[in-house]
């Protein structure tokens, strides 16, 4: 069974930055320590995208907090994570989910005859890691799908557990 990992937007606007939380700082070791557990070639990473019209979008009257802008310090996956990653494997996606990241996971699966597994973790648990894992679980309901609380974090504590719960009911093992 191939086992891959997915990272979420774990991204300088979403750590210490913009949008930081002292709960994303928090596990930004054990998301390092998690993705030295894989092979590099086994793991995928989200880098939320917005373009300089952020503002203007739907997102952005909602949360009206510029971050991740494209080729901002804020968007780039930070720096001691990036190091750990392949540039060709991290999909910029400008919205909670990657749709197009979901097709790749697809397409692996199928090539694997079904003899893949998916763990997640990453940034904000409430927001686009559990838009991740019920996009992936809607496109493949047979998948094995796990996700470490440890290596998650949320808009707040509250938040993340609410994320945790609502993950857990659509059969994502909580590890």
């Amino acid at each position: 069974m191939k086992k891959i990992l997915l990272v979420i937007d774990m991204q300088n606007d979403f750590i210490d930055a913009a949008l930081g939380t002292k709960e994303a700082v928090a596990i930004v070791e054990n998301v390092k320590s998690k993705i030295k557990s894989y092979e590099k070639s086994n793991i995928f990473a989200t880098r939320d995208t917005h373009e300089e019209n952020y503002l203007e979008t739907q997102e952005g009257e909602h949360l009206p907090v510029r971050h991740c802008i494209r080729g901002t310090e804020g968007w780039q996956i930070r720096k001691d994570i990036q190091e750990l990653l392949d540039e060709s494997k991290i999909f910029d996606k400008p919205t909670f989910g990657s749709l197009r990241l979901a097709q790749t996971i697809k397409e692996m699966y199928e090539n694997e005859k079904g003899e893949l597994e998916v763990e997640i973790c990453g940034l904000c648990t409430d927001i686009c890691v559990v838009s991740n894992a019920l996009l992936l679980k809607a496109t493949l309901p047979e998948m094995k799908i796990s996700l470490d609380p440890k290596c998650c974090a949320g808009v707040t504590p509250q938040k993340h557990d609410a994320a945790i719960e609502t993950m857990r009911s659509c059969q994502i093992q909580i590890i």
